[in-house]
């Protein structure tokens, strides 16, 4: 309570208490004895610092008309507190007694969307290292979101072999296990310490080091794999950034076959993107695909490996032998990829030699489908039959290039 020396300012605002009133059984004449009510004075305008306090009242709907009243002229006179008065909405609504407490599940990867798209970096991070970075960072958050039983939640892994789909059953530790050793590849590639231990890195195959890094250990791995995962892809990028331009063409090995630097954390993108999506299913989290700039990369990647691929299927006998002898003045055929959607765009798949260029007036076939169906394709998470929607043009070489793209998968 105040005293009578008590702030002036205080003093001034105190409520006006209001004069006896007329009974209604008095006798007096009241149109004589009383006089004419004097109108009330204005009120004074409320300091700055009042107004401010009285926000998380405004926010809860708890103040008087008045008051009510006088915070809603201050905010359209003062930035600060109106940004102030959104924050405290926003946070009333999530104390709303008919709404769900639990935070959109999606509102993390929102944020940190927002985040990679807005904050300048320290250290530049090299734009082809730029989806990988977004990538382990995405995957990160989903980790920080689940409890412990989750990371036990059984997972299965699957690609194509040898002509036929394949599964791996692990659990979502597991999964982290199995990235943490195929990216040991990039790290030895850069002199940084292989999770496998000196020598690791070998000519071993992605999934002979993941059932080598998985039999090592002494019980199946737990949450606390999050941590080395983590702090591995953390150096690669750190690594990547203060290296310099050339060590985008170093070569990455992977057993049976190597990939300049700039792809190669293209690939451990996108497979991080794939197992990320491996762990929702099993967690039942909402995953969205990657941004359309980092999507369009690495189908280009695809796209680029896919002359290659089908030119060592030609030579095992998968696939149908070339028709046209390839030249300086004839590039031979061609099959129109378009990829709809967020990403998308237009490839042309040399069909008769890796060393050909694709071209548009050479294309025999067309094949078109979404980006995201055409992750799931090389992933190995459905078969070249099912995969493309709308196909046109020569179904043998449509058939070839649906199944080396398959071909690309692995654990």
């Amino acid at each position: 309570m105040s005293g009578a020396d008590g702030d002036p300012e205080e003093t001034a605002r105190a409520p006006r208490i209001p004069g006896p009133r007329w009974a209604a059984d008095d006798h007096a004449d009241l149109s004589a004895a009383a006089p004419e009510p004097a109108p009330d004075p204005a009120p004074e305008p409320l300091p700055h610092r009042v107004l401010k306090s009285l926000l998380g009242a405004w926010a809860l709907s708890a103040c008087s008309a008045e008051e009510t009243q006088a915070v809603e002229d201050h905010l359209t006179e003062c930035a600060p507190c109106a940004d102030e008065a959104l924050r405290l909405r926003d946070a009333v609504g999530l104390l709303h007694s008919e709404r769900d407490l639990d935070l959109d599940p999606l509102l993390r990867s929102r944020v940190l969307e927002g985040c990679l798209g807005r904050r300048p970096a320290r250290i530049p991070v090299p734009a082809w290292a730029g989806p990988y970075d977004a990538e382990t960072a995405r995957l990160d958050a989903l980790l920080r979101d689940i409890g412990e039983p989750e990371w036990h939640a059984p997972v299965r892994l699957k690609w194509f072999e040898d002509e036929r789909r394949v599964h791996r059953k692990t659990t979502v530790a597991g999964v982290i296990g199995h990235l943490l050793a195929v990216d040991g590849l990039v790290a030895a590639s850069l002199g940084l310490d292989d999770p496998l231990g000196a020598g690791g890195a070998g000519e071993l195959t992605p999934t002979e080091r993941t059932e080598a890094y998985w039999n090592s250990a002494d019980r199946p791995p737990t949450r606390a794999i999050r941590e080395p995962w983590r702090e591995q892809s953390h150096t690669l990028i750190r690594t990547a950034s203060f290296a310099g331009r050339g060590v985008a063409d170093l070569t990455v090995t992977y057993g049976d076959f190597a990939l300049p630097l700039r792809d190669s954390l293209l690939e451990r993108a996108f497979e991080c993107w794939v197992h990320a999506g491996d762990i929702a299913r099993a967690v039942d989290y909402p995953y969205e695909p990657p941004s359309g700039a980092h999507m369009h990369g690495m189908i280009d990647l695809a796209a680029r490996l896919l002359p290659a691929t089908l030119a060592g299927r030609r030579r095992t006998g998968l696939a149908a032998p070339a028709r046209e002898l390839v030249t300086a003045g004839s590039p031979g055929r061609s099959l129109h990829l378009e990829i709809e959607g967020a990403g998308g765009g237009h490839w042309f798949i040399a069909l008769d030699s890796p060393a050909a260029l694709g071209t548009r007036e050479r294309a025999v076939a067309q094949v078109a489908m979404d980006g995201v169906e055409f992750f799931q394709l090389v992933a190995g998470h459905v078969p070249p039959e099912e995969a493309a929607a709308g196909q046109d043009g020569d179904r043998e070489a449509i058939r070839d290039v649906l199944c080396a793209a398959a071909s690309l998968s692995r654990m």
